[in-house]
């Protein structure tokens, strides 16, 4: 599908709105990549999204991981075995993702999206998970990282959103680490779900691209912005909750 310059322009300005979400909570980016490119870029193939996407948020990732890791946010050893189990569920549910009707999929996407936005509501309300107070050792860290991973493979997301709290419950990570720890494994699972995709010939290179170059400004937005927001930051992620469920409303409403 040719790009006309409008577009090109808006996949930058959807770049930047995915670095951003990643570089200042550690999640959310695929969560609206896939629907900025569906429905404010204007793109219609449904896996061509997910493949493309999970490409750009996974660079993406792999960029805003540098600010964090230069503020000593990243533990590297216990971040690289759960994404590297999380690569294995990643290319597992990519496999079936590829095999569902564009439709269905972007059905189960927006009713994920609404999930997400619930859960991430119930958080505010709670206090955050203990870190550790669910189990510290590599078999735990494994099991957590294949779950996330077969759900970032199948709806292409990079799964920021349950990275950080499966890496504070299995890592013994606090939020700030467990933040810039996940970006290593939305890097990972991302490029994951992305190869399967190019193998298929899913991928559009020229969007990947540019979603990459917005996101490196917006993620060196974001990371600034975490590192001084303090109780100010559940409030943005309030905004968040209600943007993602007014998304999800939407694509279910085009798509049903």
């Amino acid at each position: 599908m040719l790009l006309s310059t409008l577009q090109n322009i808006e996949c930058v300005i959807s770049g930047v709105i995915v670095g951003f979400s990643l570089g200042l909570i550690g999640g959310g980016g695929s969560i609206l990549a896939v629907p900025l490119l569906l429905y404010f870029v204007g793109f219609s193939d449904a896996h061509i999204v997910i493949g493309t996407t999970a490409l750009a948020v996974g660079l993406n990732a792999l960029m805003n991981l540098i600010p964090h890791a230069r503020a000593g946010n990243v533990r590297w050893i216990p971040a690289l075995h759960f994404a590297l189990a999380g690569v294995v569920g990643a290319l597992v549910g990519a496999a079936i993702g590829k095999a569902v009707n564009g439709h269905a999929l972007m059905t189960f996407f927006a009713l994920l999206m609404l999930v997400v936005a619930y859960s991430m509501y119930r958080q505010e309300g709670n206090p955050p998970p203990t870190p550790g107070n669910v189990c510290q050792n590599h078999p735990c860290v494994y099991a957590y990282g294949g779950g996330v991973g077969l759900l970032s493979g199948f709806f292409g997301i990079g799964g920021g959103f349950l990275i950080v709290p499966a890496l504070m419950r299995s890592a013994r990570m606090s939020i700030l680490q467990a933040v810039g720890s996940s970006l290593l494994a939305v890097g990972m699972l991302g490029l994951a779900t992305a190869a399967s995709y190019a193998w298929s010939g899913l991928v559009d290179w020229q969007i990947a691209i540019e979603y990459l170059l917005g996101g490196i400004l917006g993620g060196w937005i974001g990371a600034r912005i975490a590192e001084h927001l303090g109780k100010n930051k559940k409030t943005l992620n309030l905004v968040f909750v209600f943007a993602i469920t007014l998304v999800a409303c939407y694509m279910l409403f085009k798509e049903i």
